[in-house]
C-alpha cells in the first residue's frame, strides 16, 4: 500500500509533464503553420554573398575584395538603387519574380554591367532580347570557344544550366546549340547571364576554370552591388499572392476552431488532478510480510547487502515506535537511542543497525539474528521499565 501511495506523486508528475508537452506541441504546430501560411519560406543561404555554406558565395566576395573591388550587399530594392546612383557599378542579382518587367529594366539601367546569376526565362526575355533557358551540361569542363574577355580568360569551366541566345546575344561555352554564358553589349553597357550555382558558389569555385570565370565576370567595375531581392520590393499590386491570400476566408477560423476542439477534447478525456483517495484492495498485506518478501527476493538474487537493508529498515521502524522517537529520526540517531537505553557500546549497536555489510548468505543470517536479538532486548527493556514495582 505504501508503495502505491509513493508511486502516485510520480504518476501525477508524469501526467503534468504530459500536459506541458501537449501545450508546447500545439504552440509549435500553430507557429509553423502560421509561418507557412502567412510568412512563406525563403532559403537565403543559396547564392547569398554572406553565406559560408556550400551554396553560398562568400568566397568569391572575399577574393574580389582582396583584389580591390568594393562589394556592397543590398538586401532590398531601395538599398540597391542608392548603391547604383553613380551608374558605374556592376549589378549582380538573382531571379526577382516580385519585380515587374518595367522595374526590372529600370534597375538594370542604373548599372554599367548586369550579371544574372540565377537566370529565368522572364529575366532573359526582358533583359537579353528574347533569350531563354535550355538544358543542362554534363558535369565536365566546357571550352569557352568565344572572344568575350571574361570567358576567354577562363578558357574552360563547368557551366551547369544552359541558355539559348536571343538576337544580337553572344554565347560562350557552347554545348550543341546552347551556351553556358550569354552576353549582350549595348553602347558600353552589358548584361551577362550564367548559372551561378555551377560557377560562383563556395563549392563550385575551386573546380576547373570556374574561379577565373567568376572573378572576370564579377570584377569588371570598381564597385560591385550584390542585390538580394526581398518580397517587399514588389510594386504595389504586383506581389505574388501568399498562401493565406489564396485560401478562402473561412479557412483560418476553421483551423483555429479545430485546434480549440482538439484542446477541449484533450482536457475532457485527459486525466484530472485531485486528492488521493483510499482504494479498497481485495487483500490486505501486512507491512512485515512485504518487508520479508522483499528480503527473500534480495536473498534469492544473492544480494545480501540489500536484503539486510530491508530488514534493518523494518527493524528501525519498530524500534522508533518502541522508544517513542520521531518518525523521521535518522538511522544513526536510532542506534544512539538504542545504545543509551540498553547501556551498551554505541559502535556495536551502530554496526548492527547501520554499518555492518554482509558478504555472504551466512553473514546475512548472522546479521538478521543480531537484529532480532537487539530488537528483543529493547522490547524487554521497555517492558521492564514500564512494570510497576
Amino acid at each position: 500500500m505504501s508503495a502505491l501511495i509513493a508511486a502516485r506523486p510520480r504518476s501525477r508528475r508524469r501526467a503534468a509533464l504530459g500536459w506541458v508537452a501537449l501545450v508546447v506541441g500545439l504552440l509549435l504546430v500553430s507557429l509553423v503553420g502560421g509561418l507557412f501560411v502567412y510568412g512563406g519560406y525563403t532559403q537565403r543561404a543559396i547564392l547569398d554573398p554572406e553565406s559560408a555554406g556550400p551554396d553560398g558565395t562568400r568566397a568569391v566576395v572575399r577574393v574580389l575584395e582582396q583584389q580591390g573591388v568594393r562589394v556592397v550587399v543590398a538586401r532590398d530594392r531601395a538599398a540597391a538603387e542608392r548603391a547604383l546612383a553613380d551608374g558605374e557599378a556592376t549589378l549582380v542579382m538573382r531571379d526577382a519574380p516580385m519585380l515587374s518587367d518595367d522595374t526590372l529594366r529600370e534597375i538594370a539601367s542604373r548599372a554599367r554591367h548586369v550579371v544574372l546569376i540565377e537566370p529565368r526565362s522572364r529575366a532573359l526575355d526582358v533583359l537579353m532580347n528574347g533569350s531563354s533557358l535550355g538544358g543542362f551540361a554534363d558535369d565536365t569542363a566546357v571550352a569557352a570557344d568565344c572572344v568575350t574577355p571574361a570567358a576567354a580568360n577562363a578558357r574552360s569551366a563547368r557551366v551547369g544550366e544552359l541558355l539559348i541566345a536571343g538576337d544580337d546575344v553572344t554565347g560562350c561555352f557552347p554545348v550543341g546549340d546552347e551556351f553556358g554564358l550569354l552576353t549582350l553589349d549595348t553602347g558600353g553597357r552589358s548584361v551577362t547571364a550564367l548559372d551561378g550555382l555551377s560557377t560562383v558558389t563556395n563549392a563550385a569555385l575551386p573546380r576547373d576554370g570556374d574561379a577565373a570565370l567568376a572573378l572576370s565576370v564579377l570584377g569588371g567595375s570598381a564597385t560591385l552591388v550584390w542585390y538580394v531581392p526581398a518580397p517587399g520590393d514588389a510594386d504595389p499590386g504586383t506581389a505574388p499572392p501568399t498562401l493565406g491570400e489564396l485560401t478562402s476566408d473561412w479557412v483560418t477560423p476553421a483551423i483555429v476552431l479545430l485546434l480549440l476542439a482538439a484542446l477541449t477534447a484533450a482536457v475532457w478525456r485527459g486525466r484530472r488532478f485531485g486528492p488521493l483517495v483510499t482504494e479498497r484492495l481485495p487483500v490486505t498485506v501486512r507491512a512485515n510480510e512485504t518487508t520479508e518478501g522483499r528480503a527473500r527476493l534480495y536473498a534469492g538474487a544473492r544480494d545480501a547487502p540489500h536484503a539486510l537493508d530491508e530488514l534493518r529498515r523494518a527493524s528501525r521502524a519498530r524500534l522508533v515506535r518502541l522508544l517513542a522517537l520521531a518518525p523521521r529520526t535518522s538511522p544513526s540517531d536510532v542506534a544512539d537511542a538504542v545504545a543509551e537505553r540498553l547501556g551498551t557500546d554505541r559502535s556495536r549497536v551502530r554496526g548492527i543497525l547501520v554499518d555492518d555489510i554482509p558478504r555472504t548468505d551466512r553473514d546475512l543470517v548472522a546479521a538478521a539474528d543480531r537484529l532480532r536479538d537487539l530488537e528483543e532486548s529493547v522490547r524487554v527493556a521497555v517492558r521492564t521499565e514500564g512494570t510497576p514495582r
